[in-house]
């Protein structure tokens, strides 16, 4: 859901003026919070104002005409900013479909990942931020960085100003930059966010290879066998019986015309049945119970499941590399790894196992870890050693990198084998529609009809 920025004003007990912003998804629920602070506070709200995206259209001192937009809480902020830039505002509107659209992934990798690199290089982050509003061709990313650099400009909190725009750069991605601007570890946090949303984006791609394409393929084959059986078979033999003709029909021949004469008393009910299942299934899997018992039971799919297990656990001992201190107070690190591997199983079980029998009976990390059931021998053995040595979070990267090169080999492995399932069952239904078109080709009248019916 977009969350949207509003500022409040109201009035102390003292008399003196308040303001703030608070964040919320629309706004009724930022009046909800503004009131929770005045309670706390003791202040009394005055008003909330929303922030929306303005255009303009001004002209230079050269006598030269330019349009623009830019976020503000009313036009005439945006109109007298322009004119302390020495600009004469020719119209300043609130745009009318002011829509958050989401960035393309591939956009939202390359800015981590030039960013990072950039890091790297010791440029200061606000030089980075405007290099890349310049270099940015995605409308809705550009706004992003560029309320990213006026926000920390006016001293924002970085956490803040990046959790803002969780809903367009992801809820792990925001927390991650936003704890990487406020720490000393600012280049590596960019590598590491880089690295994730780099890998999930492969893993998306893989998947949409692996799966929706030859979904896709297999539909439209089962529709064009369905018509060949359901209406071409029965138009052939109906010709037949047109011209009074007694036709033995063949085995599949017959087998089809069974089929298509139950279809066309059940196909009411057998296209209800289709389409609700996959409707319902769309609105189960974005229920939280739905999530959970889908992202449980894909782990024990065959060839793929083992695969996105590992994926899965990749993410969390990177994450998990990335941001374990050694402080014995690592609760939130172990939360925020689960929540970036994207499976609502694995989350559930580290948040409500393995967390709670760390705090709750003081157990150590790899005890808690084999509660859970969802860490695999290999990651616990590792974390063991790192353990005993004292490099817990050295050992979480190592088993990082090595999750993410068996997974890299595995996946080209597993494209094939279902490449290949899929090629197979092509074959049968080619074969059957082969079989059947010769079958309906050859079928011959019989002798004594075409006796009698000649002149």
């Amino acid at each position: 859901m977009a969350i949207h920025e509003f500022r409040f004003s109201g009035v102390s007990t003292t008399g003196e003026p308040i303001r703030g912003i608070v964040f919320a998804p629309h706004r009724r629920a930022a009046r909800r919070r503004v009131a929770t602070l005045s309670e706390k506070h003791q202040f009394r709200p005055d008003r909330v104002e929303q922030r929306h995206t303005y255009v303009y259209k001004v002209r230079h001192p050269n006598g030269q005409i330019s349009r623009g937009q830019q976020k503000s809480y009313a036009a005439e902020e945006v109109a007298h900013a322009l004119e302390r830039m020495g600009l004469e505002v020719l119209n300043v509107q609130r745009k009318l479909l002011d829509l958050q659209l989401k960035p393309p992934s591939t956009d939202l990798v390359m800015f981590v990942r030039l960013a990072a690199n950039m890091l790297r290089r010791k440029i200061p982050f606000d030089e980075i931020l405007n290099l890349l509003i310049a270099d940015t061709q995605n409308n809705a990313l550009r706004q992003v960085i560029r309320d990213l650099s006026s926000d920390l400009k006016s001293g924002m909190d970085a956490r803040q100003a990046f959790n803002k725009h969780q809903h367009l750069l992801g809820k792990f991605t925001a927390y991650m930059l936003g704890l990487a601007a406020t720490g000393g570890n600012m280049p590596e946090m960019f590598d590491a966010t880089a690295r994730y949303l780099e890998r999930k984006d492969e893993f998306k791609k893989n998947v949409r290879s692996a799966l929706i394409t030859p979904a896709i393929t297999f539909l439209i084959a089962i529709i064009a066998a369905v018509w060949f059986v359901w209406i071409l078979t029965p138009d052939i033999v109906g010709l037949f019986k047109f011209s009074g003709l007694d036709v033995e029909l063949p085995f599949f021949t017959d087998l089809s015309m069974v089929f298509a004469e139950w279809l066309d008393v059940h196909y009411p009910w057998v296209m209800t049945l289709f389409f609700g299942s996959i409707v319902g299934f769309i609105l189960y899997s974005r229920t939280l119970r739905g999530r959970y018992l889908i992202h449980r039971y894909m782990l024990h799919i065959p060839y793929l499941g083992p695969l996105l297990h590992k994926l899965n656990l990749e993410v969390f001992c990177r994450v998990f590399g990335v941001l374990y201190t050694g402080s014995g107070e690592n609760q939130e690190v172990m939360k925020i790894a689960a929540e970036a591997t994207g499976n609502t199983y694995v989350e559930h079980q580290i948040k409500t196992i393995t967390i709670p029998t760390m705090m709750a009976r003081g157990t150590d990390l790899i005890v808690a870890m084999e509660a859970s059931g969802v860490f695999l021998p290999m990651t616990i053995a590792r974390f063991r050693t790192g353990a005993e040595s004292g490099a817990v979070g050295e050992s979480a990267k190592e088993m990082a990198d090595f999750y993410e090169k068996e997974t890299s080999l595995k996946m080209q492995t597993v494209l094939e084998s279902i490449k290949v399932m899929i090629a197979v069952f092509l074959g049968i239904i080619v074969l059957y529609l082969t079989i059947l078109s010769a079958e309906t080709a050859m079928m011959i009248p019989n002798t004594s009809d075409l006796l009698f019916n000649a002149p």
